[in-house]
């Protein structure tokens, strides 16, 4: 050992620093009874000529923080004749290392050429010693060593460095887990410890135990040589089932630092599962309550696993062979032929399987007669419109776009009966899926001509009217007999339901034939009248009533009939109540 004390240095000071740094105990100081003090080892015992300093000191620790800065007190009190304070750590073989000096009179510090602590020692005047940036190689027992002229006193201090992990992180990580299979799930890892902690894994939340077959746990620890940090490592091995759907699982490390025990947790990490399907269904596009033919169907086969099935087989109706195919199989402008039930399984296991059945809606009409249909007026023409379809239809007929309220019948066709017929159907909830067939019936007939003539109440002219009825719409020419000239001047009604007519006023000043002459493509008809001069007083003929004005009177009388039993019925029951009150007025 080198000295700091100078030549003033006795013997006894001298063998009393000896014995210091041959056997440094864990005591704090010399007993100078030369018993040794229960808290007190020094490896030596001195006689009653040392003076020991009052009260014994155990162990003192000091944790620090790794980089930080390590402050240690001396923990004694100075005496007054104080020589100098020394500071020393011991080996792990026991032997002493000194570090820095500090004499009581000249103020000055001196450090000792120690490589691991140069630059990083600090000693106060109160003999404090600090070491910065400190490191795991600076846990180790550390001594203050007060030195007199005849005594040394000691203060051990225990140093504790700490260094907190990185924060865990879930490695490794399997892309997927899959169920009844036991699994690498990945590895936790948390780096830079000191000292080492320890992993935990977590399933939502809860702590995972090992369990065999099911959790398996493999923990390793690796130091760096050079740092001394600890690197912590869990492997998690997991037998997944469908529960772990969406489930989280995290780690924890949990180490001890300068003010206890303490724990990181891991980010959450969710694993896609893995799972046999067990379960096939199969959809039809578009809804299969409205396929109509001429549709195209898409068949689409669905497995409840993950990851889902991409190749099915499609069974079609009447094939007992499977179709392979991906998830869908299309089949385009079915026919009604194509209902049926449709199924589809999966490849390797082909007990799985989905059937539905599926009706391709048709709807067929047929009208007959149609087209364009010339009949003669009076004839029969027997009219139906066949529906053939795969449920109820609806039907309606249409005559000149207006809406009948029954199917068409001609027992004796009159002119107002041609027109343009409609036969329309649909199908009911199928949307898209109608038929129509039209029928053009014309009605012809050859014309038929009446005539009339009525004189005016003024006895000064006669309207002559030549009614005529035929289709197609026979033309009408006047002419007076004995002359044969042709009266172009009349009036001529509109052309309605094959009937029209024309009519002429005249004042003859003698007695004339008329001839109404109408003809078209069938005939040629000819009818004559006889009209009295103005001055000879004659019987008129009734005008021809129109379909119309019949339809008026015959709607009138059923008036009138309605108004004559609704009196009747009213007069009846006034004749009843009134029986009825003079009934009881004679009882009374």
């Amino acid at each position: 050992m080198e000295s700091k004390a100078g030549p003033s240095c006795r013997l006894v000071f001298c063998l009393l620093i000896s014995a210091a740094v041959l056997r440094p105990g864990p005591i704090s100081k010399f007993s100078p009874t030369g018993i040794e003090d229960t808290n007190m080892d020094l490896g030596v015992q001195f006689g009653p000529q040392h003076q020991g300093y009052p009260g014994g000191l155990g162990w003192y620790t000091v944790n620090s923080a790794y980089g930080d800065t390590i402050i240690m007190p001396c923990r004694l009190d100075v005496p007054q004749n104080l020589m100098f304070g020394k500071w020393k750590y011991e080996k792990p073989d026991g032997s002493p290392v000194f570090i820095a000096f500090r004499s009581s009179t000249k103020k000055s510090v001196q450090y000792d050429d120690v490589p691991e602590y140069r630059d990083r020692l600090s000693l106060s005047e109160n003999y404090t010693l600090s070491i910065s940036n400190a490191r795991i190689s600076d846990e180790k027992r550390f001594v203050c060593m007060l030195v007199t002229e005849d005594n040394v006193f000691e203060a051990p201090t225990i140093v504790k460095v700490f260094k907190q992990p990185s924060k865990p992180e879930i490695v490794s990580q399997a892309p997927f887990l899959e169920t009844e299979q036991l699994k690498k799930l990945g590895d936790c890892i948390s780096k830079d410890s000191y000292p080492d902690g320890n992993i935990t894994w977590y399933r939502n939340g809860k702590v995972l135990q090992p369990l065999e077959g099911v959790v398996v746990l493999i923990f390793k620890k690796q130091m760096d040589p050079v740092t001394q940090l600890y690197t912590m490592t869990s492997s998690l091995e997991y037998k997944a089932t469908k529960a772990d759907i969406q489930m989280p699982f995290t780690c924890s490390v949990t180490y001890y630092g300068p003010s206890g025990q303490k724990t990181l947790q891991s980010e959450q990490a969710i694993f896609d599962i893995y799972y046999p399907t067990e379960q096939v269904t199969i959809q039809v596009l578009p809804s299969k309550n409205a396929i109509k033919e001429g549709d195209n169907i898409t068949l689409k086969c669905l497995g409840n696993g993950n990851p889902p099935p991409e190749e099915f087989l499609f069974y079609l109706p009447g094939q007992p062979e499977g179709i392979r195919s991906s998830n869908t199989y299309t089949l385009t402008d079915v026919r009604r032929n194509a209902t049926g039930d449709y199924r589809c399984s999966l490849i390797d296991k082909k007990s799985m399987i989905a059937s539905t059945a599926i009706t391709v809606h048709y709807l067929d009409l047929s009208l007959n007669p149609s087209g364009e249909v010339t009949k003669q007026i009076g004839d029969a023409l027997p009219v139906s419109c066949t529906i053939s379809a795969s449920r109820n239809a609806t039907v309606v007929w249409m005559k000149d776009n207006i809406r009948l309220r029954s199917s068409p019948s001609f027992s004796s066709l009159h002119y107002q009966d041609a027109g343009n017929y409609v036969c329309e159907t649909a199908l009911q909830d199928v949307e898209g899926l109608k038929k129509r067939e039209s029928l053009t019936l014309i009605v012809e007939g050859k014309p038929q001509i009446k005539m009339t003539k009525k004189t005016d109440p003024s006895g000064l002219s006669k309207t002559i009217i030549c009614h005529v009825e035929g289709f197609p719409k026979p033309a009408i020419q006047w002419t007076i007999t004995g002359s044969g000239s042709v009266i172009n001047q009349t009036e001529e009604s509109p052309y309605i339901n094959g009937r029209y007519y024309s009519k002429i006023i005249i004042s003859p000043e003698e007695n004339v034939t008329l001839t109404c002459t109408a003809e078209n493509q069938l005939e040629r008809t000819v009818n004559s009248l006889n009209v009295s001069a103005i001055s000879i007083p004659e019987h008129d003929e009734a005008d021809e009533i129109s379909d119309e004005n019949r339809e008026k009177v015959n709607d009138q009388a059923k008036l009138i009939v309605g108004i004559v039993v609704g009196l009747l019925l009213a007069a009846l029951v006034a004749g009843v109540v009134y029986w009825l009150y003079m009934k009881k007025s004679k009882k009374c």
